[in-house]
């Protein structure tokens, strides 16, 4: 008995720890608790009263993504290679919804397709939009029988179209950024002011993708919502309005791509926003995206480098080389910029205007800042592509730009561009971009010239590299 007092003491003194300091470690526990937690992921089962390990949650990966995907049997064979890009047979989930059964004859569905499936009967819809298709009902409604088809373990429905391309690590990085417990509406707006004024700026872009969780209230009303807004153009539109039902806002990623442009894109990817690139559309109706290129081919390059860095890849950085007054902007994976003369770094960030409006082919507006792609050569950047990239190990890559031989426009005959022209390539170096960086602040990574005024074999070499503290990309 004569420990008795001290036992309890050390009893009294435990309880009042762990009551008053419930964020240590180890908790104290009564025994009549039904779920008596001793650390973050273990407690003690109510009637064995042994320790139980709980796993910690998984984060998000592509298993997890259901894609609704709208295509038309009729369209499909020419719309099917932008599919194909991306999709990734019993590792991506989902199928392509068509408006028919496809004619296929004696050849069966492509292995490197979606699956595919027919959407239901739309007929007893209404749809009022003068200038409009109806396939828009049918289209709206592929998030609901994507839903009621059951499939376990989705926790993003993720909807696009037969000419959308999707980076799916970085849409997943972007996805690991919010709790799909809650409900979250995410996507992106269209780039012409035009397109959202007759549209709306608060929905997220059918072509660009846009991604739902917890998509059982939205079901609920969706057919409804159809009826209500039959005079509305696009599905887009009618899932937009059926979740400000709901009263879910439009969450903004700035790497879903809608591309309402006309022309080149090279202006806008060249100056990506700081974020992961997740989507592109409309790639018919826009130039390739390197010269000498069709469509298809010029996506998969892009793809080419996008597997040796996927949150990389367009991401800017631009740097000073001041032995000879030399901007550099470099577009991982994409292209290179080289001025023969100093640029300040807003201009820099501001994409050059090689594209006009979607709707009436205009200058403008759109919706971010544009500068002026001067016709004078003295004036423009000269211009490197991507070419190739390669693995160092250890986490560094080497990508490397060149210039087309059929881009050779007319030069400019200062002085300052005559060592310009003599750059044959630009070698680029960089460490593996963590994903986890796009949880942070966001911050622009740096950059430098290697080696100095060293060029005299026609190869610039650049290291891309996280900022210093106090670094800025500052001209004297």
């Amino acid at each position: 008995m004569k420990g008795f007092p001290v036992i309890c003491i050390l009893a009294i003194f435990s309880f009042c720890y762990f009551s008053l300091f419930p964020g240590s470690k180890w908790r104290f526990y009564c025994p009549g608790c039904d779920q008596r937690i001793i650390h973050p992921h273990t407690i003690i089962h109510p009637s064995h009263h042994r320790l139980v390990n709980i796993p910690r949650e998984d984060k998000t990966n592509i298993s997890h993504i259901l894609f609704g995907i709208g295509g038309t049997a009729s369209m499909w064979s020419r719309r099917r290679h932008y599919c194909e890009l991306w999709w990734k047979p019993n590792v991506t989930r989902g199928f392509v919804w068509l408006d028919n059964e496809p004619a296929l004859g004696d050849e069966p569905w492509p292995q490197t397709s979606p699956p595919y499936k027919v959407s239901a009967d739309t007929a007893r819809f209404k749809y009022t939009s003068w200038y409009g298709s109806r396939s828009a009902v049918r289209i709206a409604r592929i998030v609901k029988e994507n839903f009621q088809l059951g499939l376990d373990n989705v926790r993003w429905f993720v909807m696009g179209d037969d000419d959308t391309v999707f980076f799916t690590e970085n849409l997943v990085n972007v996805l690991n950024k919010y709790d799909y417990k809650q409900m979250y509406y995410i996507g992106g707006i269209s780039e012409s002011v035009e397109q959202d004024v007759e549209h709306s700026y608060t929905m997220g872009y059918g072509g660009a993708g846009f991604a739902i969780t917890l998509p059982a209230e939205l079901v609920r009303i969706l057919d409804g919502c159809i009826d209500r807004y039959a005079e509305l153009y696009g599905s887009d539109q009618k899932i937009g309005g059926c979740m400000s039902e709901i009263g879910v806002p439009i969450t903004k990623e700035l790497g879903f791509h809608q591309l309402d442009i006309r022309g080149s894109p090279y202006g806008l990817l060249s100056a990506h926003p700081l974020a992961p690139l997740v989507s592109l559309h409309h790639l018919d109706y826009l130039q390739p995206l390197f010269p000498g290129m069709d469509r298809v081919a010029s996506i998969r390059k892009l793809m080419n480098a996008y597997k040796y860095d996927s949150g990389r890849a367009l991401q800017q950085s631009f740097c000073y080389d001041l032995t000879r007054n030399w901007s550099v902007s470099v577009s991982w994976g994409y292209t290179v910029q080289l001025y023969p003369f100093l640029v300040r770094a807003k201009d820099l960030n501001t994409p050059l205007q090689t594209f006009l409006t979607w709707r009436t082919w205009s200058q403008e507006p759109f919706t971010f800042n544009t500068r002026v792609l001067r016709m004078e050569p003295c004036e423009r950047p000269v211009i490197f592509y991507f070419d190739g990239a390669q693995e160092l190990g250890n986490g560094n890559t080497v990508t490397w730009y060149r210039r087309p031989q059929s881009m050779q426009w007319k030069q400019c005959d200062r002085n300052n561009f005559a060592a310009a022209y003599m750059v044959k390539s630009f070698n680029v170096s960089a460490t593996y971009l963590n994903s986890r960086l796009w949880t942070k602040a966001p911050r622009r990574q740096c950059c430098e010239i290697m080696g100095g005024s060293d060029h005299q074999d026609g190869h610039v070499r650049v290291r891309i590299r996280g900022c210093n503290r106090w670094e800025s990309v500052t001209p004297p």
